[in-house]
């Protein structure tokens, strides 16, 4: 036995009965006082882990963009995590986490710096929450980034992403995780951002993809011109990393780790978190040997993984382990089906994050209720107020989610496109944005 344990032990024999109740009250404190630590850990591990998606984008992006524009790829995605940080300190936290609000919770009143308190109170420490909140929204920018890739313009892109992360993700967040319209009223669950992170960041993209328009060369009237990327193994790696990233962004999404429950929670998350991936990267895997002729298209099973993490994002801890891969697997499917659609629309999504994170964040949210009893309509409000989970209510969230998004996301796009433009020249894009705008080439030695 250690000697502070003895000394300890010894101490409290020698105490008289109303030292016992002193030393009693002490154990609850320091009780409180370790699950605050957990918690806290809970949040910055997350938050570290999350943060790794950056480069986990970063990879897939360069390794997806033809060679000539993966040097820019690589700079929108380490500038975009910088505005993200910075406007989610200005405005962004405190518009996502309001404590006021206005029109029944639709938005925050605007406070400006956040600026945290530490307290024993709140079960974490201030600044572990506004880290992990932080990368979330890093997360959302980084969809659009690799959707109008090749062709937009950097300030452009970098002017939305300020908006984004400034007051369009964060209003979006505080309808549920702030505590506002959707949760109050529908009993909306979305519990890591199926919806709030990833379908966000999907119509967003949307958006700017029909704004600024397809690549030079795309298409030619029915008919599509692919345009390989530069980096296979670039991507796949990618695609690793932000599969890791996925359980920070899960687990630490409980949001507690100082109890046996909590913990547990946490450890099914991871699991399900990973065959949901498992299902996606398979169900991918043998629809595209079946639609292409035995032929495997690996970029497919890399966005198949992305849809299934997508898909099991919104609840990753009330499914069976079995649940999660049917639910990844059809995430899978979804990406697969929907890639050939946009082509068909001419809306061109350079790395696919349109269908692995709108497509498979629409299903994920949906698909929720399925594991709170099918219940088609939001029962009414319990004791405490809280209504229970329903296909209708998750349904407003993801209508009232792309609507908002969408125009707002229209609104920011045409006024740069009347203003600053939003798309680089003829000759710029021909040439690549490597040369063009950062005069640096990934691959000097055969851009193409």
């Amino acid at each position: 036995m250690k000697l502070w344990m003895k000394t300890a032990m010894r101490g409290a024999m020698m105490l008289p009965v109303a030292g016992l109740a002193g030393l009693a009250a002490h154990a609850q404190d320091a009780s409180a006082v370790s699950a605050y630590v957990d918690s806290s850990y809970l949040f910055l591990i997350g938050g570290l882990i999350v943060m790794f998606m950056a480069a986990g984008f970063l990879c897939l992006e360069a390794g997806l963009v033809r060679s000539k524009n993966a040097s820019m790829q690589s700079l929108k995605n380490i500038a975009l995590f910088s505005i993200a940080g910075l406007m989610f300190w200005l405005v962004g936290y405190n518009m996502a986490y309001p404590s006021e609000t206005i029109l029944n919770g639709i938005f925050g009143v605007p406070a400006f710096i956040w600026a945290g308190e530490e307290s024993l109170d709140t079960g974490y420490a201030a600044s572990s929450d506004w880290f992990f909140q932080m990368v979330f929204v890093a997360t959302a920018a980084s969809i659009v980034s690799g959707t109008v890739a090749e062709r937009v313009k950097l300030w452009s892109f970098l002017a939305f992403v300020a908006v984004l992360t400034a007051f369009i993700y964060p209003i979006v967040a505080s309808w549920e995780w702030g505590g506002g319209y959707l949760d109050s009223e529908w009993g909306f669950s979305d519990f890591a951002g199926s919806t709030l992170v990833h379908s966000t960041g999907g119509w967003a993209a949307l958006i700017g993809a029909i704004i600024i328009g397809p690549r030079a060369g795309k298409y030619f009237g029915e008919k599509v011109n692919p345009m390989p990327g530069s980096n296979i193994p670039l991507a796949a790696l990618g695609t690793f990393i932000l599969w890791f990233g996925w359980f920070g962004f899960n687990g630490a999404s409980q949001l507690a780790a100082g109890t046996f429950d909590d913990i547990n929670a946490v450890s099914k998350i991871f699991a399900n978190t990973n065959m949901a991936a498992v299902g996606g990267v398979l169900a991918a895997m043998v629809l595209t040997s079946v639609l292409y002729k035995g032929k495997v298209d690996p970029t497919m099973a890399f966005n198949g993984a992305i849809g299934g993490l997508v898909s099991i994002t919104a609840e990753p801890l009330a499914p069976s382990m079995g649940g999660a891969v049917a639910i990844g697997a059809v995430g899978g499917v979804l990406v697969v089906l929907t890639v050939p659609l946009l082509d068909k629309l001419k809306i061109d999504d350079v790395v696919g994050a349109i269908p692995a994170h709108l497509v498979c964040g629409i299903w994920g949210t949906i698909i929720v209720a399925a594991s709170y009893g099918n219940v088609i309509m939001p029962p009414a409000a319990d004791a405490e107020g809280a209504i229970g989970v329903s296909y209708v209510g998750q349904l407003v969230g993801v209508v009232l989610t792309g609507v908002f998004v969408c125009a707002a996301s229209a609104a920011v796009w045409m006024l740069l496109k009347l203003t600053i433009g939003v798309r680089v020249s003829e000759e710029e894009e021909q040439l690549g944005l490597d040369r063009a705008d950062t005069g640096v080439e990934a691959y000097p030695e055969f851009a193409s």
